[in-house]
């Protein structure tokens, strides 16, 4: 099925797209002719993704854009759309998050959170559906969430409520913008190694230990595995698939081990020295 040319005369924006998860779906959708718009803060990690697309002989585009601000996600897609063509999908991969006992947290930290993840998701999906919309043309929209948008988790608050809300938005617009034969569609990965999340969420080899022991497969997903998930939703081989949001995390959530809940019995110990490290990074 993954084909070269799978996704020609696609033009994709991708939120987060610079680093991690997003980079690696990036990556991807360009090797099956896609062309890539990266949106993100810094404008380092975009260059250098995009860079990396057009020496493989891809089309890539990048926008720095905070997407809380719902103006500047609307000139970044006026950018794409000028460098690529019209866009017509849609990856919500933008996120925040951390952990953190929830009687310690701030508003300001809860808002932040959402506020990228909930509302950033939005905005983007709001300003690329009005314009689908009103051009009486197709869209597609995949939303990156997390195992516990379903279940909740402790410790990750602020990101649970945030992608319980994504989880919302996915199923509700799916159902409609359909007529209007928009898709929308959603991802829930388990844990997938990446250097950002991976030190806020993961802060010791112990901690990897405790999770990996809980994992049924004995091991943590691959970045190719869901960049190749992610194409299939985006293809036309999946035109009839709308509002599902498809679990990708070898079987740990099914075993009731999704989440932070393995951090139950941490000592009072773990959680000063991670919040003190948060402290002296921000």
């Amino acid at each position: 099925m993954f084909q070269t040319g799978l996704l020609k005369d696609r033009a994709i924006a991708i939120t987060g797209g610079g680093t991690g998860l997003g980079r690696a779906m990036a990556l991807r959708l360009a090797d099956l002719g896609a062309g890539v718009l990266l949106v993100g803060r810094r404008q380092g990690p975009l260059e250098e993704t995009a860079a990396e697309i057009r020496k493989r002989g891809g089309r890539a585009a990048w926008a720095t854009a905070d997407v809380r601000d719902f103006a500047a996600v609307e000139q970044a897609f006026d950018l794409g759309g000028t460098e690529l063509g019209s866009l017509d999908s849609l990856i919500n991969n933008a996120a925040g998050n951390f952990l953190a006992r929830t009687e310690n947290l701030s508003p300001n930290a809860f808002a932040a959170v959402v506020g990228i993840v909930l509302q950033g998701s939005f905005h983007c999906t709001l300003a690329l559906g009005r314009r689908w919309i009103s051009e009486r043309r197709p869209g597609h929209v995949l939303n990156i969430l997390t195992t516990y948008a379903a279940s909740g988790s402790p410790y990750v608050v602020p990101s649970a409520s945030a992608k319980a809300g994504v989880l919302a938005l996915t199923r509700s617009l799916s159902v409609e913008w359909a007529r209007y034969r928009i898709r929308v569609n959603a991802i829930a990965p388990g844990p997938f190694p990446t250097e950002g999340a991976w030190s806020r969420l993961v802060p010791s080899a112990v901690a990897e230990q405790a999770w990996l022991q809980q994992h049924p497969m004995r091991r943590f997903g691959r970045q190719e595995e869901l960049a190749d998930l992610a194409a299939f939703l985006l293809s036309d081989h999946a035109q009839y698939i709308n509002g599902e949001c498809v679990t990708i995390d070898g079987g740990m959530s099914a075993c009731g081990s999704g989440g932070f809940s393995h951090l139950l019995g941490a000592p009072d110990e773990f959680w000063e020295s991670l919040e003190s490290q948060r402290r002296r990074s921000s």
